[in-house]
């Protein structure tokens, strides 16, 4: 057999995810998602290393930005083929690409008026990489697929998509690939869930293939044990609320609101904390959440006997869905204790910085982050503990309490990745260690290689190996 495999993103890098498998009749994507690391951003607009019009299919594992942020690009330069995903991803992901078009569209107009202020002729991010009408042009091209059906593309090309337990609709996707009577079998694992999470089930174990890309994100590290996520939410809730103060959590829209949903409907059902006013106060997490509920054969048992028992955490009584400015604005007036859940996780922008002004200052209120706060962010300045922080243009004292619980993160650690690895019953002809900056994917290449001898590569951008 021919096979080609490039490495078109998410090398020796966690965000652009993008594989090219090109065999003699079939050419297909794997992920198409957008650079977010700011010394990557230029390849967002780079012409795609294959023409678009000449590929048959993409293969989306999921609605993360950094998988399928670049999909309208691509259909703006020519791309006319299906996008493959499950039904949760197609829907999570129009949100999240009308989304981002809108981001982009606001940049684009910031940086316009910015270069006239200044009296200076700007470069394409003047323009936006895409817009909204690119966005919804993507939409028909969706084509939801079940797990466990094979799809055919072409006549040698075979795709079956198998629950990643990452977020909600994510997939590892495996391809099995013939010609003149030869057959081989690629899989791509797209970001590896973990064993025993809230409303998902568990990733997908695989007896066998011949080929595998493995992600790294967390490759060199191990996550806090979860079963502390009970007492430390329950303690902050009592503590604030026994003070007379607010709780605001930045949180992402996809999987982590939904979580922390799972978690206070838990505790409120135990009588571990008092029964409190609670907003999602973020358009995007709302229509997420929605998508959960439509799709609840996705679920896990517990929370499948939950539905059952109608005791949703999508539905406890004091949860508000917040979609219109004045209603998020109507929050801060409400009086006695609160939890506002809101975007974007790491308050670089959104809604929670109007919730952050409001309580940062307040002794009795206090910010809980639930999530990983990238250098140079908001959230990274406040958990370091910065006294004074400029929220909205404005300097504000910090006092609330500041609070953080790790265990969150949707990412497999090495040893959860070594899990996933280890249901592998005879070695793969090579494993290919991707979506890792460089030092947790050598690392993680290492400490694999000492584990079981196999072959290994960490592969880099646009690198090309061929697959016979």
């Amino acid at each position: 057999m021919q096979i080609k495999l490039k490495f078109l993103g998410a090398a020796r890098n966690v965000t652009g995810s993008c594989y090219l498998l090109a065999t003699r009749q079939s050419r297909l994507l794997v992920d198409c998602g957008l650079y977010q690391e700011r010394k990557f951003r230029s390849r967002n607009w780079a012409p795609c290393p294959v023409p678009p019009d000449s590929l048959d299919a993409i293969l989306l594992t999921h609605a993360h930005i950094d998988h399928c942020g670049l999909l309208p690009k691509l259909v703006k330069d020519g791309f006319r083929g299906r996008i493959y995903c499950t039904a949760a991803t197609a829907e999570i992901a129009k949100i999240m690409l009308l989304d981002s078009a809108s981001l982009q569209q606001e940049d684009a107009e910031f940086k316009r008026k910015r270069h006239q202020r200044e009296r200076r002729k700007g470069t394409h991010p003047e323009l936006p990489l895409y817009t909204t009408e690119d966005a919804l042009a993507t939409f028909s091209l969706f084509s939801p697929v079940d797990y466990g059906n094979p799809v055919q593309i072409g006549d040698d090309a075979e795709a079956t998509f198998h629950d990643a337990g990452h977020v909600f609709g994510s997939s590892m996707i495996i391809v099995r690939l013939s010609e003149n009577g030869e057959q081989g079998t690629v899989l791509f694992s797209g970001d590896v869930g973990r064993w025993d999470k809230p409303i998902l089930k568990d990733p997908t174990l695989f007896s066998e293939a011949d080929y595998v890309l493995v992600e790294s994100t967390y490759g060199n590290r191990l996550h806090e044990d979860t079963r502390e996520i009970d007492d430390r939410l329950s303690e902050v809730i009592n503590t604030t609320m026994m003070r007379g103060g607010n709780i605001i959590v930045p949180s992402f829209a996809l999987e982590r609101a939904q979580e922390l949903l799972y978690y206070l409907n838990k505790l409120q059902i135990e009588n571990l904390i008092p029964h409190l006013l609670v907003f999602v106060d973020s358009p995007m997490a709302v229509s997420v959440t929605e998508v959960f509920r439509n799709h609840p054969e996705l679920f896990d048992k517990e929370m499948a006997e939950l539905v059952r028992r109608r005791k949703s955490p999508f539905a406890f009584s004091g949860l508000k869905m917040v979609s219109s400015v004045e209603e998020s604005k109507a929050i801060n007036h409400v009086t006695g204790t609160v939890m506002v859940i809101a975007g974007s996780g790491m308050c670089v922008g959104g809604r929670v910085k109007h919730h952050l002004v409001a309580n940062i200052s307040r002794g009795e209120s206090t910010i809980l982050f639930v999530g990983y706060q990238a250098a140079g962010t908001l959230g990274r300045q406040i958990i370091n503990g910065a006294r004074r922080v400029r929220i909205l243009g404005q300097i504000h004292p910090v006092r609330a309490t500041i609070a953080q619980i790790n265990g969150f993160s949707a990412h497999a650690d090495r040893s959860e990745l070594f899990r996933w690895l280890s249901g592998l019953k005879r070695p793969p002809r090579h494993l290919f260690v991707t979506h890792g900056e460089p030092e947790s994917a050598y690392q993680f290449a290492e400490f694999l290689k000492e584990k079981t001898g196999w072959k290994i590569s960490v592969p880099g951008y646009r690198d090309e190996v061929c697959l016979d």
